[in-house]
């Protein structure tokens, strides 16, 4: 049980250093694309150690598991996993971290139905602000123009992606600020960021007491927002950008004093108006190698007793 035991331990530690690593760092921001990739392999190593230690504390508990686990293994390697001294606490632990996966999937089934119902709901009102003119029988357009009062533009994602952006926000919107701001959605949809944020979602809704996962959520929701940035100034420029990212909610009260639920605005424009140095091509390389390299660290671990009996 000494390997099921050093999986959740190194878990545990991946949890509480990673994040803290990545909040001192100061390349998050200048290349938010790396970010998201280091904060999945974070993730995904936390997930894979308690997927790893589920399934060699279930062998050593179950003698049916263990012969589908080692069904192909030489009887060294089985010994050398000393999977027959876990006692009661084998059971508990894989029933546990079992529960703890299934309780997973059924947050990201509830995360991912309740976003299709907001978008459901959200077609419905396109439907009745903006009415299908006669001899139009389906709604294929990407650009969706809604009469309003209020700059506004968002991304509806989905099988027939949408971009709706308010009469209002095309008064405000002049020259190429308005084609950052598409290249700005789209930006989002092509990286398919809202599947990023249903996972982190879910994990941060399915267990609130585990502060990787909360920092994981509010970590997606600002660095997709920054690599979108990115994707539309350079295109477009980032004066451009940064200016309709002004025009687009300086009625919001967001450049106020007082903090509203797009604060991260301000810092935004900020960004794009003084921008940081980009990380050198290389840099960047090594950056995105040594995340990936996080979660070959639990198979690692776990398959170093049986390398041991072969070698």
């Amino acid at each position: 049980m000494m390997v099921p035991a050093a999986l959740l331990l190194l878990g545990a530690l991946t949890a509480v250093v990673a994040p803290r690593l990545l909040a001192r760092a100061d390349w998050p921001d200048r290349e938010p694309v790396v970010a998201l990739w280091a904060w999945q392999c974070v993730v995904a190593a936390v997930l894979l150690c308690c997927a790893l230690s589920m399934t060699l504390s279930a062998a050593a508990a179950w003698q049916a598991v263990r012969g589908h686990v080692f069904a192909p293994a030489p009887s060294a390697v089985v010994e050398a996993y000393a999977l027959g001294v876990g006692g009661p606490w084998a059971a508990t632990t894989a029933v546990t971290l079992a529960c703890g996966g299934l309780w997973t999937v059924a947050m990201l089934v509830r995360e991912v139905a309740r976003a299709r119902a907001r978008r459901r709901r959200r077609r419905s009102e396109l439907l009745v602000r903006a009415p299908l003119l006669p001899g139009e029988t389906t709604v294929n357009d990407r650009l969706t123009i809604l009469e309003g009062e209020r700059s506004d533009a968002w991304w509806l994602p989905g099988a027939a992606p949408q971009l709706v952006i308010t009469t209002a926000a095309l008064r405000r919107l002049k020259g190429r600020q308005l084609d950052a701001v598409l290249a700005h959605e789209q930006g989002h949809a092509q990286a398919r960021h809202d599947w990023l944020l249903h996972c982190s979602g879910a994990l941060a809704g399915g267990f609130p007491q585990v502060p990787v996962f909360a920092a994981f959520r509010d970590e997606m929701h600002r660095l997709v927002e920054l690599a979108a940035d990115d994707m539309a100034s350079r295109r477009f420029g980032r004066l451009t950008t940064a200016l309709a990212l002004v025009e687009l909610n300086e009625d919001r009260g967001v450049f106020g004093p007082s903090p509203t639920d797009r604060a991260q605005v301000p810092q935004r424009v900020h960004r794009l108006l003084a921008p940081p140095d980009r990380l050198t091509a290389g840099r960047r390389l090594r950056l995105t190698a040594a995340a990936a390299l996080v979660p070959v660290v639990p198979v690692l671990v776990a398959f170093v007793p049986g390398l041991r009996a072969l070698g």
